[in-house]
């Protein structure tokens, strides 16, 4: 069976440094992997990989069979694949449904004589665009919606622009979604409603998701699959069970206990 996504041998190196080795990495349509590791394992860099921001040194990245090896970061998000970022990258001067509205450009049909003639055509297309931001923005309830539409996402608290950052992603209409480290900085509270929401993506929306996240209650409560990541290489991977109890993956976060004498 062909799989959504299929890395192989993936190996990046900056400077003589292995960012990556060797990863052999797969996702299935509508799974949830999670992908964990302790800082400086390659996390990062992999979605980078996945996502178009950093060309690999050797191996290959499929997605529905094809290559996405060598595509620009907009070629990957034609081919439906969308992600968030752990530092939140938004538009602070656009209003919110802007910053959802843009992203979904990559699906456009009306060129820019649409836009500078102001066509029919383009201002269908133009509340289109709105609807289905809308739509995508009330999925998280009443927080992005109403008088916030109309709001710049400067104004909104770090959870909110979470939650936009992920509107936004969706927008794109993908198939795939990378979330990075998408509780960062939330409370237990904030924490719990967004994994809810992680499950409800794909129950609701049908995306096959890939998160890399340090809370491990997040990582159990929504992961098909775990995938644990230290110095660029697979160390462990299966039920999360299996990986939390891997002495090597308790290693690699706690470090090698030190022996009696």
């Amino acid at each position: 069976m062909s799989h959504l996504l299929e890395i192989d041998s993936l190996s990046v190196t900056f400077g003589g440094l292995h960012a990556l080795k060797d990863l052999n990495f797969h996702v299935d349509e509508g799974e949830i992997v999670g992908v964990i590791g302790p800082n400086g394992a390659g996390k990062t860099t992999f979605f980078n990989m996945i996502s178009g921001m950093v060309t690999p040194t050797s191996g290959d990245i499929r997605f529905e069979g094809e290559s996405l090896v060598g595509l620009d970061p907009n070629q990957v998000t034609q081919r439906g694949i969308a992600r968030t970022f752990q530092n939140v990258r938004l538009f602070a001067n656009m209003t919110i449904v802007e910053n959802v509205m843009v992203s979904q450009h990559c699906r456009t049909k009306q060129g820019v004589w649409g836009a500078l003639l102001n066509t029919g055509k383009f201002r269908s297309e133009e509340q289109e665009i709105r609807q289905h931001a809308e739509k995508v923005l009330g999925f998280f309830g009443s927080r992005l919606v109403g008088y916030r539409l109309e709001q710049p996402a400067s104004v909104l608290s770090y959870a909110n622009r979470r939650r936009l950052e992920i509107a936004r992603a969706m927008a794109t209409k993908p198939k795939l979604i990378l979330l990075d480290e998408p509780v960062a900085g939330m409370n237990p509270k904030e924490s719990a409603e967004l994994t809810d929401l992680i499950g409800k993506l794909r129950s609701e929306w049908g995306f096959t998701i890939v998160l890399i996240e340090h809370d491990m209650n997040v990582v159990r409560d929504v992961s098909d699959r775990v995938v644990c990541l230290d110095h660029g290489e697979t160390l462990a991977q299966g039920s999360f069970e299996e990986v939390s109890n891997n002495p090597d993956v308790i290693e690699a976060y706690l470090g090698r206990p030190l022996e009696k004498t």
